[in-house]
């Protein structure tokens, strides 16, 4: 039996540059990875399967037609695996649920079997950051988000206390980039990951907001308590704020929690 935690993906900074003939738009993105999310079961069996348990297993239409029975499509092995699925992060909600669920597929059956030496290029094809989500370790993603800079040795946030709130309203990317106002304000600054972090941005946030606007509710929830960084993940609608403690957190995550007991949302420490 093989267990992997799928790892929560957020986007530190997200600067669009411009959309590209073929549809895709050119960013420049600084991912990085909490110490939680979906977890996956995985048994030898004679042919593949996936069943799909956890509070977001109903956002999943069809199980077998996810990115975790995509991901074991493209990685050649002797035998079949008969994977669990738990479901415990939101679907469509700008953490890479589904390219993490991948990542941790890849893994998987890198432990069992190994993995083709074009396994990069095979993750690309099921989406432009389930490559990062392999390996899952701070990095910086361009082009599409599949030219990956890993950040050897930096461990400027290494450990630092996350907490993630999502309104519960899903918020498909395509219309996010659609609402994108076209403009090109730069490419991610120099330094450390804290440093590019704190002085980055995340061009989807407005048009995130005008096509949801409970997101702008949760940023300012998240600046009243004090962290050093609160930003919207992806194309939202989750949230992020990082702080200096994990007592900082704590209070963060139960403030809220009584504030807004509609919203979910989830505490860990960066990878």
């Amino acid at each position: 039996m093989s267990r992997e935690t799928a790892f929560a993906k957020i986007n530190l900074a997200l600067h669009v540059r411009r959309r590209r003939e073929d549809g895709y738009h050119e960013l420049e993105t600084l991912f990085a990875f909490v110490d939680a999310g979906d977890t996956l079961t995985a048994a030898g069996a004679t042919q593949d399967s996936v069943q799909v348990t956890g509070e977001f297993a109903g956002g999943l239409d069809n199980p077998f037609d996810n990115l975790v029975m995509r991901a074991l499509g493209k990685l050649p092995r002797p035998d079949g695996l008969a994977l669990t699925l738990d479901k415990a992060l939101p679907v469509a909600a700008g953490l890479g649920g589904g390219s993490a669920d991948a990542g941790a597929v890849f893994r998987i059956v890198r432990e069992r079997h190994g993995l083709p030496d074009d396994w990069q290029q095979r993750a690309a094809k099921l989406g432009a950051d389930v490559p990062a989500c392999v390996e899952s370790l701070t990095c910086i993603g361009r082009g599409t988000g599949t030219e990956l800079e890993p950040l050897t040795d930096d461990e400027s946030l290494a450990g630092t206390p996350v907490l993630l709130v999502n309104p519960r309203t899903p918020l498909a990317t395509g219309p996010v980039y659609a609402h994108w106002d076209g403009q090109d304000r730069g490419g991610l600054p120099d330094g450390d990951a804290r440093a590019i972090a704190l002085a980055g941005r995340n061009d989807l946030a407005a048009p995130a907001i005008a096509l949801c606007p409970p997101i702008a509710g949760v940023l300012a929830a998240l600046a009243e308590t004090a962290p050093f960084l609160a930003r919207m993940s992806g194309s939202g609608a989750t949230c992020f704020a990082l702080y200096d403690s994990a007592a900082a957190c704590d209070a963060a995550a139960a403030r809220l929690a009584a504030d807004h007991p509609g919203w979910w949302q989830l505490q860990g420490k960066l990878r």
